[in-house]
This record gives structure tokens, sequence and C-alpha cells, in this order.
């Protein structure tokens, strides 16, 4: 990489004004903040595209997927597996090389400005007064300008429409909202023990039963209905850029106001990738018969693993194909994702998916640097006691395989990679010490007070 030295000055810059910002307590305007994050990213993204050094995936994978896209052929087939999801960026990417603008700017332009439509959103994902605060930190987060600006990786994307459903499903009001208030389970025990199972089944799911009140029409339904809508439309386009923002769906929907929005918000996430699959062979030259390996090169992922946390004390550090590691850790996320939704339901549903997606990096047998960004506008937004010392991990570990790993041969990187890999497991009690932990319970805690922002600072040094 021919600009590391001026990527890493920038990026230190950047962390040391965001780290002054929270001492200091800045509150720029917004414009402020969205400018600076402009002028960070369109910076190195200039450097990055004229750069000899390009990311493997970002050449062998995203360009062939964008050019069968303006070749009218499906960008999912015609890649050889290089993309593995629907075909939205694809698209996006075609739009900008029939216009003329080279590969090397146009598979960035699509994340840089995604990360830059991130700076406010996360302002309203915030909320209170330190929203613009919040943005400004984001417009300085490494990583974030790393994944946009120099890897071209499409996690800005999922991430923008991710975040904009949850700000559209939490809707006006206070920025603060308890998750999970009626104890479902004990009122069904309730029932049981004064009129029976039997007796008790149509209470819960008869006429006029705890269901169907639950879906009859309240007070402003039709502006419920509406948000719940517009965010599960957001939703599923974050879907239809990478498979990972089903993650985010509990939180949204716990946002939303009641089960009538709730059941539209599903509905509509579900719509839009349907609609994207199905129109395959109208806007991406797919004939029908092509549809069936459409969805098996989707569904298959290569249980690669090594790259991250535990598995590379497996694997020696390299790259592997082990499917029992694999197999193993995805049944541990699941297991972890369930207890930490179960242990945080009464938590903000912000807070409960900043849980969530923390711990699936804790866990997860497979990762590439640019998966450390899917919990970085949630946990600039609302930072927990040990918010910096993960940012600040997370970047350091992903900058020194962006600007440091790539100033090496294939064989010294390689080297390289057998060290730095293995290293990546100091930062998982990092990141479970971030979690959320006194944020458990939104109505028991007061939220907007329960982490000092100076001990946040502290605690980061």
């Amino acid at each position: 990489m021919d600009y590391a030295v001026l990527t890493g000055i920038v990026l230190v810059a950047g962390v040391v004004l965001a780290l002054v910002a929270q001492w200091r307590d800045w509150r720029p305007p917004l414009v402020v903040a969205i400018l600076v994050g402009v002028v960070v990213r369109v910076l190195i993204m200039y450097t990055s595209a004229i750069d000899t050094w390009q990311p493997v995936d970002f050449v062998n994978s995203f360009r062939p997927a964008g050019e069968a896209v303006l070749r009218g052929e499906d960008p999912v087939l015609a890649s050889e597996g290089g993309w593995h999801f629907l075909p939205t960026i694809p698209y996006m990417y075609g739009i900008l090389l029939w216009l003329g603008i080279p590969w090397e700017f146009a598979g960035r332009l699509v994340t840089v400005v995604a990360d830059i439509v991130l700076i406010p959103l996360v302002a309203k994902l915030a909320g209170g007064p330190k929203a613009s605060l919040r943005a400004l930190q984001y417009a300085f987060n490494p990583l974030a300008v790393l994944v946009a600006s120099v890897h071209g990786q499409v996690e800005p994307v999922a991430l923008v429409f991710g975040v904009a459903a949850f700000v559209v499903a939490r809707g006006p009001g206070d920025p603060h909202r308890p998750g999970v208030v009626t104890d479902v389970v004990a009122r069904v025990r309730r029932g049981v023990a004064a009129y029976g199972v039997r007796a008790s089944v149509p209470r819960v799911i008869g006429r006029g039963g705890m269901l169907h009140r639950a879906l009859l029409p309240a007070e402003d339904d039709r502006a419920h209905l509406r948000r719940g809508a517009l965010a599960g439309l957001l939703m599923g386009l974050a879907l239809c850029a990478k498979s990972w923002p089903i993650w985010l769906v509990p939180g949204m929907l716990l946002l939303l106001p009641n089960l009538r929005s709730r059941v539209a918000a599903l509905f509509t996430t579900g719509l839009v990738p349907i609609f994207f699959f199905v129109t395959l062979p109208i806007f991406a030259g797919t004939s029908i018969n092509q549809l069936p390996a459409v969805i098996d090169t989707i569904r298959d992922i290569r249980p690669i693993v090594g790259e991250w946390g535990w598995t590379p004390w497996f694997t020696g550090g390299s790259w592997d194909l082990r499917p029992e590691l694999a197999s193993f850790g995805t049944n541990l996320i699941y297991v972890c994702v369930v207890l930490v939704v179960l242990w945080w339901r009464r938590a903000d549903p912000i807070d409960m998916t900043t849980a969530v997606l923390l711990i699936f990096m804790v866990v997860t047998p497979r990762l590439g640097a640019q998966y450390l960004l899917w919990f970085m506008p949630f946990l600039v937004a609302r930072p927990t006691r040990f918010a910096w010392p993960a940012i600040l991990g997370c970047s350091f570990w992903a900058a020194y395989g962006y600007l440091v790993m790539t100033q090496f041969d294939s064989g010294g990187w390689w080297l390289q990679h057998t060290y730095w890999s293995r290293a990546s497991i100091v930062l998982l009690p990092v990141l479970l010490l971030a979690l959320p932990w006194d944020r458990r319970n939104a109505t028991a805690h007061g939220l907007a007070s329960s982490v000092s922002d100076r001990a946040t600072v502290r605690s980061s040094a």
C-alpha cells in the first residue's frame, strides 16, 4: 500500500480529535460533523483509488459483479461465486461503471456515500443533547474510514439501511425506550393457575383473548402501520446488501409501538429481498431456470476459519477449511445470541442490539476485519464504559492488517498473518467488557445518565 503513512496519520489524528471531543464535551453543529466525515473519507478514497495495491475481493469479486450487470448478466453467477448476495449493490456498481467512472473510484463511491449518510443517522440513533458529538466521533471512526474508503467493503451500505430502520422504528419522542415491558409467560402462567389449561387457551388465542386484543387497531393505527412498513422496507434493503443484518431485526421490532406495526415491519422486511430475487430475470438477465443456481450460490458459504478470535489457535494462524470448527462456532453463535436477547430483553432495543453484535464478534469462528464495523454505529451512539477500548483495539487490529501487512510480499504477508490473526484473541475480553452490562433493564436505570462520558474517556486511557 503506497499511502499507508498518510492514511495512518489521518486516522490517528481523527482518533485524537474524537477523544478530545469526548473529554471537552464538544457539540458542534451536525453539518460540521458531516463535512469532516466527507473530507476524511474522500481524501482516503482518492489515495486508495490511485494506489498500486487494491484489495483482492474488491478486484476479483466485487468488480466482476458490477461488470456482469453492465453486460446484462446475472451478477451472482457471472462473478463465479465472488458475489454471494442479492444484486442490489451490483446494480449500483453497474450504473456507476456505465457512467464511465473507473472501477477504483466507482466501487468505493458506493460505500463512502453510505458511510457519510451514516454520520447524521448515528446522531439520530444517539438522540439527546450529545447527538452531534456522537456524529463527530463516528465521522472520525478509523475502522469506518478503512472499510469504506480503503477496502470498499459493503458493510456501510447494509448499516445505512439498518440504522435508518432503527431510527424510523423508534419514531419521535424520547430516544431511550424500554424493551419487553410485558411478561407474557407470567400472565399465561397466572391464567393457567386460575382457570386451568383448557380454559386458558381461548383466553390467550381465542376471540377477545390476549392475542386478539393485541391485533386490534389502536389509536394512531395508520401512523404506526406506516412506520412499521417503512422500517421493514429499510431493513429489507439492508438484507439485500448482505445477509448479516438479520441480527438487527429483533431490535427494530421491539422499537415499534405495537404488534400490528411489528407484523407490518416483518412483512415488508421479507418482501424486499423477494422482490429483488424474483425480478432477476427482468433487471439482471437471469433466466428462470438459473434461479435455483442463484439460491445455491448465495447459500454456499465455505467454512474458512483462522482469521480472528479463537479459531486461529487451531489453524496455526492461517486460513483453513475446517467444517467442524465452523459448525461448532455457528451453533455457538445461535446459543449465545438467544441468551443475550433473553438477558437484555428489557433493555433499550439499541443496547440489546449492541450486545447481540458484540457477542457475535466474541464467539464467531469466521470473520473479516470489515465485520467489526457492524457494532460501531450502535456503540458510538450509545457508548458503554469500555466502548473506547473496544473501538480503539478493533481499529488498531484492522489498521495493522490494512496498512502494515500490505507492505510485505506474499510470503511476508502470510507470516505476518499467523501472528496478527492469533493476536486478535486479546480483543475478545475487551469486547465482552464493552457490552452494556449496566443497562439490561431500561425501566430500572436511567439510560441517559448510566455511564459517565468522562469515565469512558478515563477507561480508554
